[in-house]
């Protein structure tokens, strides 16, 4: 026996915690890396299927992200077979694709055969058309007609999202009947919480809840206990406003249909979870204007999502220095306002990202329309003014005690009301603004906010400041 095959047969299993991979903060531990990872270096097979292809797919989702980058696709073609990989929708793109590129094509095939549908097309989304023909072409027929149909839908939409394996019975079927279909029908996804009511063509006619089916007599037909299904979604309906519908519904499943209203899949709570954290997440990074960075993105690919907004915001920090440079003599003048005009626009700047923020979200979930707006508005406008009298005051007391001038404090108390009302209004007009003519205000409304609430500080604490000294 080798070396390397006793180091194999020596290596301690992970402790039987539940075989808990996670830490007390949740990350995964340390131990378990080492253990995985010299796993790997030795290609000790038999210790992989014992303790990492038995993981729930997010948990070996995180332990792939976790391992060194060179460890990942080593493990993959370790586990061959064994590898589930729903894991790879657990992951950041930039690895899946890692990961994927360098898998071959019958194995991709072989796997997502075994996939529910949503998944699958997660995975084949983002391939070259070559590679997902490829992998499409070696599936049954009605496998490969069911995840095209999904990917003709447009990305981030509802078909995209959908699950095509569903539970569909005609009305005219007893409770028996459909009892005995459950039954005996191996084709049917693993678990479902409503069957559907289709006609010849499967047009939607309604659903009936497992509930309600068990507690049904057998003889009872089931168009006599159907309902009227709750909120069919489009196909092509957005994913996030999908997500909005089952948060002010509570369903668990909705029926997914086409133009014409025929029963084309299935969207599933799990999935809008997934939609609900994606979005949330998408809008964060864009008010931050880094747009859909990855952790595991590379250099470049980083620094080219960042580079647009910062040249954005370069020429927008221009016109606040040409304001600046307006008032190059009061500023020559009197060094203090050069020391003190930053935390001006700095404040304001802060409450118009508090405002801002707000107002994306609220727009996001559909909390803000043309009906509420100018409530809203006012409102903001009386948080700007209050804050904008207390911190006034505050630095206003601060400065004149500081350089000994009551002037200073007077000024930069005017010019601080004056900027966190501008900068509240601003927060709320900008997004409505770009939301109105269609651009996306996650993006675009902070380098707009920034360069308002720069010229506003500047201009009204420099101009109050040279107007002021000049009538003394």
């Amino acid at each position: 026996m080798s070396e390397t095959d006793e180091d194999a047969l020596n290596r301690p299993a992970p402790d039987d915690q539940h075989d808990d991979i996670y830490d007390e903060e949740g990350y995964v531990r340390h131990d378990f890396l080492t253990l995985v990872g010299a796993a790997i270096a030795d290609r000790d097979v038999l210790f992989l299927r014992q303790h990492v292809a038995r993981l729930h797919e997010s948990e070996l989702g995180d332990l792939i992200e976790a391992i060194q980058p060179d460890q990942r696709l080593a493990l993959v073609k370790l586990l061959g077979d064994d590898f589930d990989l729903t894991a790879l929708t657990e992951v950041d793109e930039a690895i899946r694709m890692q990961i994927v590129d360098q898998m071959p094509n019958a194995q991709i095939a072989a796997a997502i055969g075994d996939l529910d549908s949503d998944d699958a097309v997660y995975i084949l989304e983002d391939l070259d058309d070559e590679d997902r023909e490829e992998i499409l072409a070696q599936l049954p027929f009605t496998e490969r007609v069911r995840l095209r149909r999904s990917l003709d839908y447009p990305e981030s939409s509802a078909g995209r999202r959908m699950q095509t394996e569903f539970v569909a019975v005609p009305p005219f079927w007893t409770v028996g009947q459909t009892i005995d279909y459950m039954r005996d029908e191996e084709e049917l996804p693993e678990s479902f919480t409503q069957i559907f009511v289709i006609d010849p063509t499967f047009k939607l006619l309604g659903a009936v809840d497992l509930d309600r089916i068990l507690r049904t007599k057998r003889q009872v037909k089931v168009e006599t206990i159907m309902r009227e299904t709750n909120h069919p979604i489009p196909a092509e309906m957005d994913q996030e406003e999908a997500a909005q519908l089952f948060e002010q519904y509570d369903l668990l499943s909705a029926a997914v249909v086409d133009e014409n209203e025929r029963l084309v899949g299935v969207l599933t709570i799990d999935d809008v979870v997934d939609v609900i954290q994606e979005e949330a997440e998408e809008d964060l990074l864009r008010l931050g204007g880094v747009g859909d960075e990855e952790l595991s993105d590379s250099v470049r690919e980083t620094s080219r999502s960042r580079v647009p907004w910062l040249a954005v915001n370069l020429v927008t920090a221009f016109l606040a220095a040409s304001v600046i440079s307006l008032f190059e003599a009061t500023i020559e003048e009197i060094v203090a306002l050069a020391v003190l005009m930053p935390i001006v626009a700095g404040m304001g700047g802060n409450a118009g990202s508090q405002t801002m923020t707000v107002t994306v979200r609220a727009l996001a979930t559909r909390n803000l329309d043309i009906h509420n707006a100018w409530r809203v508005v006012r409102r903001e406008a009386g948080v700007g003014l209050l804050n904008g009298m207390v911190f006034g005051i505050l630095i206003g007391i601060v400065a004149a005690l500081w350089f000994q001038d009551p002037n200073i404090g007077g000024i930069i108390a005017t010019a601080m009301l004056i900027n966190m009302m501008a900068a509240a209004i601003a927060g709320i007009l900008i997004p409505l603004l770009l939301d109105r003519i269609g651009a996306d205000p996650a993006v675009a409304s902070a380098v707009f906010v920034t360069t308002v609430t720069d010229i506003t500080g500047f201009f009204s604490f420099l101009g109050l400041a040279a107007w002021w000294f000049n009538i003394r």
